[in-house]
């Protein structure tokens, strides 16, 4: 064989036998695991997000980004989009086949929306990675006999739980505000949800417990959130006698919009809504007068400013590194944090079997607002619930609700 032609034949097996390793081998970096988030970026949830994304950058921090031989690494992912100006399920699908597709990434954080960890939920379970949930709270994405009958097995097609939710559910929150809806003498409540899966979800919650709660529901609309004014509805809600209008949903359905139109519309009971509109924006957007002393909010957690301890620890942390009050689910990005780097260390390598496993074992942790453990279903054992009112223009913490 010509010598040429024997290099020429040598160099093609050395591609071949090249190409034919693992993809990680070539791709990934061995000493390096990465952590990805999935948030809505784009739009008015920034706000709110950006404090999630602080709360994990904070606790990756605690332990210098380091654990062990490993380099932590934190991406911060969009799935918003400027059309929609809130998240888009073709980017958050995008972004879960791009995490599968990375061999570095062992855990994605997130998504913010329920309807978006639908997307999510079984491309990650059918890679077998952990999910870390910061924000979604619609209950069927993981308990049984609560949701659609398909639910929560539909986003389970390995059988194995992926997702770990480190807040509370609706199913928690919306019996609560029924309960507080009738401490505080509502007798007819009008509900209005925006049509999502978070919003239609603890809309229905708090329909459920209406009547154990000795009030009655005077109607229930859905709304679409591009619509310029609601007026129409405002005139009927004010006319149906309801002495308080529950909205299911987050700030960026529109809901600003509607309590002006109700306020216009000369409706001044009160107003309730859930930890979806828990941040400054909703009360930007609404303006501060139509919410005086007669909005009230549910919040599954506590206002940072009444945590006590480690949680207390972490408020003040927070206030000085980042030179600003965190939003209500920041305290939820830094427990997903300090999760993520806990199954790692546990773990012990870089194998996403491995740190999936891990997440099944946390059981007695102590967070921020005591400590809990992951249940059966992935989610947290804590129930803390809190009431908040909107009072001299800002949240004020009311009351803690059972």
């Amino acid at each position: 064989m010509p010598l040429f032609v024997g290099n020429y034949m040598r160099s093609f097996y050395l591609v071949l036998i090249l190409l034919s390793l693992p993809l990680c081998t070539l791709n990934s970096s061995a000493e390096t695991i990465k952590i990805v988030s999935s948030l809505p970026r784009t739009g008015s949830s920034n706000a709110q997000t950006s404090s999630i994304v602080n709360g994990i950058k904070l606790a990756l921090s605690e332990v210098g980004n380091k654990i062990g031989d490993y380099s932590l690494s934190f991406e911060d992912w969009d799935d918003a989009s400027p059309e929609r100006g809130n998240w888009d399920p073709s980017t958050e699908a995008i972004n879960a086949d791009k995490a599968v597709k990375d061999p570095d990434v062992m855990i994605y954080m997130g998504p913010f929306n329920s309807g978006a960890s639908k997307i999510s939920m079984p491309k990650l379970n059918q890679a077998g990675m952990l999910q870390i949930n910061p924000g979604s709270t619609w209950p069927g994405l993981t308990k049984p006999g609560i949701g659609e009958p398909n639910e929560p097995k539909v986003y389970r097609p390995s059988g194995k739980i992926t997702f770990y939710r480190v807040l509370p559910a609706d199913d928690i929150q919306g019996s609560v505000a029924a309960k507080w809806s009738a401490e505080l003498g509502v007798k007819k409540a009008f509900i209005v949800h925006d049509g999502e899966l978070y919003g239609k979800g603890i809309a229905s919650v708090f329909k459920k417990n209406a009547a154990a709660n000795g009030f009655q529901i005077a109607g229930m609309e859905q709304t679409d959130a591009k619509a310029s004014n609601y007026r129409s509805l405002a005139v009927k809600i004010k006319q149906s006698g309801a002495d308080l209008v529950y909205f299911g949903g987050t700030t960026q359905s529109n809901v600003g919009q509607l309590i002006k139109d109700l306020r216009s519309s000369g409706y001044t009971a009160k107003i309730m809504v859930p930890d979806g509109c828990f941040e400054n924006a909703f009360i930007d957007s609404a303006g501060k007068e139509n919410l005086e002393n007669s909005t009230y909010i549910t919040f599954g957690g506590i206002p940072g400013e009444q945590l006590v301890g480690r949680g207390k620890e972490f408020y003040e942390t927070y206030k000085r590194t980042y030179q600003s009050e965190p939003e209500a689910y920041a305290s939820y990005g830094y427990e997903a944090g300090r999760v993520a780097v806990e199954v790692i260390r546990r773990a012990g390598k870089k194998d996403r079997r491995a740190i999936l496993d891990a997440a099944a074992t946390i059981k007695n942790f102590e967070g921020l607002l005591g400590t809990w453990s992951f249940d059966e279903n992935g989610d947290t054992t804590l129930r803390v619930m809190s009431g908040n009112i909107v009072k001299d223009g800002k949240f004020e913490f009311a009351k803690l609700l059972n």
